[in-house]
């Protein structure tokens, strides 16, 4: 499409049972009740002049630009402000109203810049588009006198500037880090004419504010007041496509503006149902990593890990790749080769790469970064509702009365739907955060927990447990909702079990480590609330317990029925953009896509009959099994497409060891990243905004990916993926996703209505969509559960095998900060680097005095399992006894000290509870520099600047 700005309505869309009629400018137009004239102006096709007026802000009512007359009505009230009533008659454009307009416009353009021509938001101006609207031809006040024009530009952020020069002080960008983001950084500073925005303190600039580069402010902005710096640098866009985020399980909606095969700029897309027009800071500004310098463009192959990489064409690759798939599996069988599914891929990528690996190696050796993170969560659900997937939209969260965050940070994991969650919050909406650290949801400008339940870490199944003890000991369950929706025996065993003295808060309370009045605070809270809905992430999955965690989860949902109805619900923050769907799609090596196990005969006929191969009845490998079998020498090769299994998983030093011993390590991918050291062939990848296809987000919203640019390295991620494909000897002849699409639809009943024509048409489908759910299904469970009754389980607390002792007296917990995204392979190569460039240690000033440390100092972080070093900083929110890193960057390598411990129904790693002792250090330890040398290595390319002359 090509180049115009998303239509402006200038006020928010009113939902009302009544609607209302009136006139505008003598045409009819009926509307919801409450909607202001100027929405019903616009709905009509007309343009009533605004310049502080948007329609994602409420109406503000102080440009004085769009007032209207009104036939009965005194003055020329503001249309911004005035809602639309039976009968009214209203006149948007009469002498009067021009004379008034084109004063106040006056004086708007008396104290701003007259630079239009070079300005970078020339053509793309509100300001100058209004000054044509109302007919400004000259400027009575001239330009002498006081003004702002010789204000200074703040240019501290990296990604757009602020010039308070051109600033009309229309409050838009205020309102907008207010109401959408939650921030609340900037204020009106000053009075009258000595109003300006100001990021904070007087001497804050943008980047050392509490701003967090959202660009809500940039997008709201109706001049070059803040605008991105690479419209300055490239210019106007002149085309653009809607596409989705490719970072994480949100999913949001975003125009990309294109000049050319350059990105001008991602906008998000108001109509993004995941997104409502919001965005993050990496979503909205971290997209330059696409055409980054270290970006691999041409395939590589060499014969040994020692060896220097050789750039070759893709025909020598292919062909080389798929003789060493050949050979192994001739020599030591199908089951020495496997692969993994990427969740940063589409789903069509994901499907080919299992169909892949199952009908051309012969192998069910296939996995996926979904399950190292998530399954708990299909496990868990599955078992409770009969769904392997939340229950609830985004937009549920918005009739939500007590919400209950475990194991999640929504503002750095998930910050889009943290600020709605934000801005219920500010509503009147309560809160219960279960976490071991004061994340920003427990106390933020404006927000604060009703309560925050700081457990030790390990205790999730404990401290819900406790929770239903107070439920239903006290009373409060939702009998009537069990009796009707739920197995009645087995919530009587369920009920009888969590009763039980042992399982009191008052029992519990030393093993969690929370106060047991709080325990049941909270739990009369959520049972009490009204609408009470539960959202949490990867410090729920990623136990030992992990399975356990989510059916406890789904226990508490059903005791206290809130299944079903908007403003409820079970609710995973999935982790990577497209976790769910390689979820859905057959990532797994006992599931086929649809969540069907390999042993079912009449789902492996399915696949067989469409694919003309047989389907090994057998689960194959997990991916620490892969490793296992690899050092024992019974596997061989492995084909990874977007994994950097080396940084992210488990216990480094294994997954290392497992990767050594293969005799073929294909990696599939954008950069040569730390698994990449021990691979023998090397397929450059193409970015999100190089392809076509799906992402699938947390809450089951299947998105249209589309290619805004060719691919810098020839094809397409699946298009790679077919070429091997049929080099290994499969006729595969797709010419386009929608056609891989159309048979993972062919073979899976969720997506059975699920086609590109519908995306395109709609925007989103949210699974299941077939003949019982033509539309989809934003709400699961509504009148029954997927498997008919839920399923109360029983989930006794086993303490992990992982303990605290003399050794090591600490435990560890991991996450994620805001700028940075999974292992930092995108996000370290933008400017993100300038709020995270490392990672870092919290840790509790008690334990910080007892060790001798302050904030800056080098730490040697060390566990049974391996030690690293890193920087320390000293901070109350996590509490004694509790340590916290990220895991963003390779120098740091934070996983050589996770342990191998896993959930006991997935393999889902525990990542989690690690026991450490931390201890004063002089910088990299020497197994870090080994690392580092080995890494230095392995990344030379024959006759590259990087190869080092002999």
């Amino acid at each position: 499409m090509g180049y115009e700005r998303q239509a402006d309505f200038g006020t928010p869309e009113v939902r009302s049972d009544t609607q209302v009629t009136c006139s505008i400018d003598g045409r009819e137009v009926t509307v919801p009740a409450g909607t202001t004239v100027m929405r019903a102006a616009a709905l009509t096709g007309g343009s009533i002049p605004k310049l502080c007026a948007t329609d994602n802000l409420k109406q503000f009512g102080s440009c004085r630009l769009c007032l209207v007359e009104i036939d009965g009505m005194r003055g020329t009230p503001a249309s911004c402000t005035t809602p639309v009533a039976e009968g009214m008659q209203v006149h948007t454009q009469t002498p009067k109203l021009q004379k008034l307009r084109k004063g106040v416009m006056e004086l708007y353009i008396s104290d701003h810049p007259l630079d239009c021509l070079t300005c970078s938001a020339n053509n793309d101006c509100e300001l100058q588009d209004q000054a044509a609207a109302v007919g400004l031809r000259d400027v009575r006040y001239g330009y002498e006198g006081e003004n702002h024009l010789g204000e200074k530009p703040d240019i501290s952020n990296p990604y757009f500037d602020f010039d308070p020069s051109k600033c009309i002080v229309c409050s838009r960008c205020v309102r907008a880090c207010d109401e959408v983001q939650g921030t609340l950084a900037l204020t009106i500073d000053g009075r009258g004419f000595d109003s300006k925005v100001s990021a904070g303190l007087t001497s804050d600039s943008f980047l050392s504010s509490e701003c967090v580069s959202c660009g809500a402010c940039v997008s709201a902005c109706p001049t070059a007041t803040l605008q991105e710096k690479a419209v300055k640098d490239i210019g106007k866009p002149e085309r653009s496509v809607i596409t989705t985020c490719a970072y994480c399980g949100v999913g949001c909606t975003f125009r990309a503006e294109m000049r050319g095969e350059q990105v001008v700029r991602m906008v998000p897309w108001k109509d993004g149902k995941a997104n409502r027009g919001h965005s993050c800071v990496k979503g909205r500004f971290a997209w330059g990593y696409a055409q980054h310098q270290e970006r691999v463009l041409s395939p590589m192959i060499r014969e040994s890990i020692d060896m220097p990489w050789r750039e070759v064409s893709w025909e020598e690759a292919l062909s080389y790749t798929a003789r060493e798939i050949n050979r192994i599996r001739d020599k030591y069988g199908r089951n020495a080769l496997g692969g993994i599914v990427s969740s940063r891929c589409t789903n069509e990528e994901g499907f080919l790469v299992q169909k892949l690996i199952r009908a051309g190696f012969g192998t069910n050796n296939v996995d996926t970064c979904a399950r190292v993170c998530h399954s708990p969560t299909g496990y868990g659900l599955k078992t409770t509702f009969g769904t392997s997937a939340g229950t609830q939209d985004f937009d549920s969260v918005e009739d939500s009365d007590v919400m209950l965050v475990i194991g999640a940070n929504p503002t750095d994991g998930h910050p889009v739907f943290a600020s709605r969650m934000k801005r219920r919050l500010r509503q009147g909406a309560k809160l219960i955060v279960i976490d071991p650290r004061r994340t920003d949801l427990v106390r933020s400008p404006h927000i604060e927990a009703d309560f925050h339940l700081p457990l030790r870490p390990g205790t999730n199944v404990a401290i819900l447990t406790a929770l239903a003890h107070v439920i239903v000991t006290e009373g409060l369950a939702d009998e009537a909702f069990i009796r009707e929706r739920c197995d009645w025996d087995e919530y009587q065993h369920w009920a009888e079990f969590v009763s039980a003295e042992r399982n009191s808060p008052e029992f519990l309370s030393p093993v969690i480590g929370v106060d047991a009045e709080a325990i049941r605070g909270a739990a009369r809270l959520f049972a009490t609330g009204g609408n009470g809905a539960i959202y949490y992430g990867l410090g729920v999955t990623e136990h030992s317990q992990g399975s356990s965690t989510v059916m406890a989860i789904a226990n508490l949902a059903m005791v206290t029925g809130n299944i079903g109805r908007r403003g409820v619900g079970v609710n995973p923050l999935r982790g990577q953009n497209n976790v769910q769907g390689a979820c859905d799609i057959g990532s797994f090596p006992h599931e086929l896509s649809g969540y069907r196990h390999v042993s079912d005969a009449a789902t492996r006929a399915l696949f067989e009959a469409e694919w003309g191969v047989p389907i090994d009845p057998e689960p194959g490998l997990r991916i620490p099994n892969m490793l296992d079998a690899a050092t024992d020498g019974e596997f061989k090769a492995i084909y990874i497409q977007g994994e950097d299994i080396l940084q992210s998983d488990p216990d480094t030093k294994h997954v290392m060891a497992g990767l050594a011993a293969m005799e073929c390590v294909i990696v599939h991918d954008l950069f040569l990243n730390e698994t990449a050291n021990y691979a023998h062939v090397f397929l450059p990848g193409s970015t999100f905004l190089e392809k076509n296809g799906t992402f699938t987000n947390a809450e089951r919203r299947i998105q249209p990916v589309r290619k805004v640019m060719e691919p810098l390295n020839g094809y397409e991620d699946w298009e790679v993926t077919q070429e091997l494909a049929r080099a290994v000897g499969l006729d595969w002849n797709y010419t386009h996703p929608s056609e891989i699409m159309d048979e993972i639809a062919r073979l899976t009943p969720t997506f059975a209505g699920v086609n590109y024509k519908r995306l395109d048409a709609e925007g989103s489908l949210q699974w299941p969509v077939n003949d019982k759910a033509p539309d989809g299904s934003p709400i699961m469970h509504i009148d029954g559960f997927v498997r008919g009754k839920g399923k109360f389980v029983v989930t006794d607390y086993v303490p992990t095998d992982e303990r605290t002792g003399p050794r090591f007296p600490l435990l560890l917990t991991t996450g994620r900060i805001l700028s940075q995204y999974n292992v930092g392979a995108q996000t370290r190569r933008t400017a993100n680097v300038v709020w995270h460039e490392e990672d870092l240690l919290e840790i509790h000033p008690t334990d910080a005095e007892n060790r001798g440390l302050k904030s800056g100092d080098w730490v040697k972080l060390a566990s049974r399992s391996g030690e690293t070093t890193l920087r320390a900083t000293v901070t109350d929110r996590v509490a004694p006894g509790v340590v916290y890193t990220t895991f963003h960057h390779p120098a740091t390598q934070a996983n050589v000290v996770t342990t191998d411990y896993s959930d006991w129904a997935t393999n889902c790693p525990e990542y989690k509870v690690t026991a450490v002792q931390i201890t004063p250090s002089n910088g990299p330890s020497e197994w870090q520099e080994d690392y580092e040398a080995q890494a230095t290595r392995s990344r030379r390319i024959a006759g590259s600047a990087m190869e080092p002359a002999e």
